[in-house]
């Protein structure tokens, strides 16, 4: 005889194991019953509704701006640089995203559409612009990833550190991209 769970038959014929297991279910239940004693139940002093309009009361009082707000903050290249990175990921992800979804519902195959392109007879200063802008991203998020990692390892953290390797993902990415562009 077949038996897809044999150690379930077994725990459920052996007394000893199927007792336990109801007297530990009745403790689970009784546990989470809605009916648990009223002694440890502790009021609360405020609703979250009554905090928050007592915030926004003293924060109207006091003629204080929103924090954290852009206007209070001095723009510095680690600041810049995160912002641009968040944007890159999410710019390289919908640009993914939208060529897959393209070569799925597109009706021609890619060398139809590259040949499109090069009867444009588009100059050459555009088509080098092109994929430097198409390059930049993606030199950039891969350099300034790669100093997240060493971040990540704990280097790199002294002020003078961050701002040497902001400069040098700086450099990197254009001549990366300005490579790229030429190939």
């Amino acid at each position: 005889m077949f038996l897809p769970f044999p150690g379930v038959v077994w725990a459920l014929t052996n007394p000893p194991l199927l007792s336990s297991r109801c007297v530990g279910r009745r403790c689970l239940l009784a546990r989470l019953s809605p009916g648990f004693p009223v002694r440890h139940v502790v009021p609360m002093a405020t609703t979250a509704k009554e905090e928050m309009a007592r915030f926004w009361e003293k924060n109207t009082k006091s003629s204080r701006p929103l924090s954290p707000h852009v206007t209070i903050y001095k723009w510095s290249l680690p600041m810049a640089m995160s912002i641009t990175h968040r944007g890159t990921g999410v710019a390289l992800s919908l640009g993914v995203s939208l060529f897959s979804l393209a070569a799925l519902l597109l009706p021609e195959q890619f060398p139809h559409y590259l040949a499109m392109v090069k009867s444009l007879s588009l100059g050459p200063a555009l088509i080098y612009s092109a994929k430097f802008a198409l390059a930049f991203p993606l030199s950039y998020h891969t350099w300034n990833g790669i100093r997240h990692l060493a971040w990540d390892l704990g280097k790199g953290f002294k002020l003078s550190q961050v701002q040497q390797s902001g400069v040098l993902v700086l450099i990197l990415t254009l001549l990366s991209s300005a490579g790229l562009a030429a190939l």
